[in-house]
This record gives structure tokens, C-alpha cells and sequence, in this order.
């Protein structure tokens, strides 16, 4: 008895599960090409940059190279750099204070329209182990949860073009850590890494070098060398958004060379 007089309730649920996502589907218009759909966009952009680690957590440490501090001197590096060339910029930290992955993540989401670029070092068991690579995740929430957010479903259609986009500024990204490093290219590569997998923006996650490896702890040593690696964050960032909006006064560059 119980179970008849709860299929009408199921049927009835189902019926408007279908009906949300039938009218979702037939509302939606049809997605314009990547570079018109972004050059479309007239509101501020910003650029969120991440120190990694900071406060208690440390980061990799290689006697008196720590990952925190390094992190913090070329985000802040940058910083200046871009908003020298106009950009609006957030930093998720300002000073040698913990945050959690969450924190990051929400900083970035908080923006309306923007792009994300945290930044790492590495380290390894492998002393030889050297070289600049970029991350970007596969899977990134399309948009913020709303009154179906539950229905993950609804959002499947919009995963693509955040995928491109965040791959894209990760290739630009590694290009200028190349040129301007001389580093070994380690290349672009996908990892579900929470603080960019936890973006509803474009994002990406820089390894600037191994804190393990005897050259680049030298390099990382130098303050002229952190100013190069700053220069490539924001030299990409250029490069990426040149490539989206072409009328933009910003660098006249080329697209990054394929791996």
C-alpha cells in the first residue's frame, strides 16, 4: 500500500526533473565561437594569482629555499607587473599566512570575470630532476550552483569550452616560462589538482622550478632570475588574452609553439 500511494510522487518528480532540463536545453543558445563569445564580454577583467602554500604549510624546503617564500616574492613580482599594464589583479595572499585550498578556489570564484594562475615549485627524490611545467584540470565546475545545481546533468554541455580555455592559458603560460627561463620544458599537463579543478574560471597551476634540483636552486636564488619567471606569468597572461580579444591594446604576440 505504502509503495502505491508513493509511485504517483515519483512519477510526478520525474516529470518535472525532465521538464527543468527539457526547458534548459531548448533555452539555451546556440554557443557562439570561443573568441567571439569572450570578446563579447565589455566587464573588468581580473587576474587572480595564487602564492601557493604559506602560514604553517611550509611547501617543499632545500635548506634555506622555501617554497612559500619563493611562491609569494614572484606572485607579488607579478602583481606589479600586471597592474602596470593596466589589469585589475587579486592576490589570495599578501603576506606569509595560511589558507586553505578552499579559500583559494572560493577567492577565484568570487570574481565575476576572470582567470587564475596559482603558482608552485617542485620537488623530487630525483635530484636530477628539473624544469617548468603547467597544469590545468580536465574538470572544472561551468558555473555556480544554483536552484537545480544539484543536477550536475544540466551543466555537462558547458564543460568543453572551460577545458579550452583553461588548457590554452596553460600552454601560453608554459611557452613564456620557456623563453623566458631557458628551463627544460616539462610541457602542459592535465591533473585534478583542487585549487584549479575548484575554479569556474580559466586556471591554471605553474611549477616554476625544482627546489631539489642543484641548478635551479641556484637560479632560484637570484632575485633577477624570480623577476624572469614573473615576467612569463605575466607575459602569458598577455598572450592569452591577445589571442581571446584581438582589439585589446596588449602585446602583439604569437601563439605558443605546439609540444
Amino acid at each position: 500500500m505504502t509503495m502505491r500511494r508513493a509511485l504517483p510522487w515519483i512519477g510526478l518528480t520525474l516529470l518535472a526533473i525532465s521538464f527543468v532540463w527539457f526547458v534548459r536545453l531548448s533555452s539555451r543558445p546556440v554557443s557562439p565561437p570561443l573568441h567571439a563569445r569572450v570578446t563579447a564580454k565589455k566587464k573588468p577583467f581580473v587576474i587572480v594569482l595564487d602564492p601557493g602554500h604559506g602560514g604553517d604549510d611550509s611547501g617543499a624546503i632545500c635548506g634555506t629555499m622555501v617554497e612559500k617564500n619563493l611562491t609569494l616574492d614572484v606572485a607579488l613580482r607579478a602583481d606589479a607587473l600586471l597592474r602596470a599594464a593596466g589589469f585589475r589583479t587579486v592576490l589570495t595572499r599578501t603576506d606569509d599566512r595560511y589558507l586553505s585550498l578552499a579559500d583559494r578556489a572560493a577567492a577565484a570564484n568570487r570574481a565575476e570575470h576572470s582567470l587564475f594562475v596559482s603558482i608552485h615549485f617542485n620537488d623530487d627524490a630525483r635530484t636530477a630532476a628539473s624544469g617548468v611545467e603547467t597544469y590545468f584540470a580536465e574538470h572544472q565546475p561551468s558555473a555556480p550552483g544554483g536552484m537545480f545545481g544539484w543536477l550536475s546533468f544540466l551543466q555537462a554541455a558547458d564543460d568543453e569550452p572551460l577545458l579550452s580555455e583553461s588548457e590554452s592559458l596553460a600552454r601560453f603560460l608554459q611557452a613564456a616560462l620557456v623563453e623566458h627561463t631557458r628551463a627544460v620544458n616539462r610541457g602542459t599537463k592535465s591533473e585534478q589538482f583542487y585549487v584549479i579543478a575548484n575554479v569556474r574560471h580559466p586556471a591554471a597551476l605553474v611549477e616554476g622550478g625544482f627546489i631539489t634540483n642543484p641548478s635551479d636552486v641556484t637560479k632560484l636564488a637570484s632575485a633577477d632570475y624570480r623577476e624572469q619567471i614573473a615576467r612569463a606569468i605575466s607575459d602569458g597572461i598577455y598572450r592569452y588574452r591577445q589571442l581571446l580579444q584581438p582589439n585589446e591594446p596588449t602585446l602583439a604576440l604569437a601563439a605558443p609553439p605546439s609540444e
